[in-house]
């Protein structure tokens, strides 16, 4: 198993499996049935060596709950973390200024997260069939996810974050929205797994944080509930809230994406 197989078993999955387009029995309007959720996916390998890990555990990253790849598989070689872009139809639904998520974003936060899961048991089957061993920390019994409450401070820990592990490896920086802008933009999912199975790995050509925002504001201007600002960015609780409301609204599904979609890194890295 090499780095072309494992992206080509994922290219393959998303465009011919039938879970990647939203059925006529699970559609919220007519307009969804057949729409297909991601886009061809982008890949970067990691090493398990690297030292933003440590960094991560830091009270102003993640913290001390952030377990390092090492951590979850103590012979680990390579974290290979991707990401799902959506479709340009799910992007376009969900632009207007409009309080509440379309049909078409639900749906790519709902299914497309249970389409992204079944992604990831696939290659963890293929990475075990070629005897290799894989661990898919977001899908494991220890995976652990808490709130601390400190106000308006409130964060949302958990000792693995896609997000964090998705930087390391090279596939984007965060925005002001506390998304990640890749070269396909930030509209999409990210999963990754753990293996010991030794791979090239990618280099990183960025050195900060938000190397590849642009602070341009458009995010802040296009959250529901305000919980953007240039000066303090997003304040997490705010939008956990809202989240909150659109489950209510639409359970089983929630989302929000309105500062993700109608902004200079919908879809790729805005220019400076």
């Amino acid at each position: 198993m090499n780095r072309e197989k494992i992206i080509s078993l994922a290219e393959q999955f998303i465009n011919e499996s039938p879970k990647n387009h939203i059925s006529e029995e699970d559609a919220l309007n007519a307009d969804c049935i057949g729409m297909k959720i991601f886009d061809a996916p982008i890949f970067a390998f990691g090493s398990v060596n690297d030292e933003l890990y440590s960094k991560f555990k830091s009270s102003d990253v993640i913290g001390s709950d952030f377990l390092n790849p090492l951590e979850w598989l103590l012979e680990a070689k390579t974290v290979i973390s991707f990401f799902l872009p959506f479709t340009g139809k799910i992007k376009l639904a969900n632009s207007p200024n409009s309080k509440w998520p379309a049909d078409e974003w639900l749906h790519g936060r709902y299914e497309g997260q249970i389409f992204l899961q079944e992604l990831m048991l696939l290659l963890e089957k293929a990475l075990s069939d070629t005897g290799n061993t894989v661990i898919l920390p977001s899908l494991d019994k220890a995976f652990t996810y808490k709130t601390v409450d400190n106000g308006e401070n409130t964060r949302f820990l958990s000792n693995w974050s896609e997000r964090h592990i998705a930087y390391a490896c090279g596939l984007g920086t965060f925005g002001l929205s506390k998304g990640l802008i890749t070269e396909k933009g930030m509209c999409g999912r990210f999963g990754s797994l753990i293996t010991d199975l030794d791979l090239p790995k990618d280099k990183r050509d960025y050195n900060d944080v938000y190397d590849y925002c642009n602070m341009c504001g458009a995010c802040v201007a296009r959250c529901p509930t305000k919980a953007i600002s240039l000066d303090n960015g997003k304040n997490s609780l705010l939008c956990s809230e809202f989240l909150k409301e659109t489950r209510k609204k639409y359970d089983p599904r929630y989302g929000c994406g309105k500062c993700q979609v109608n902004v200079p890194c919908e879809s790729g890295i805005p220019t400076r």
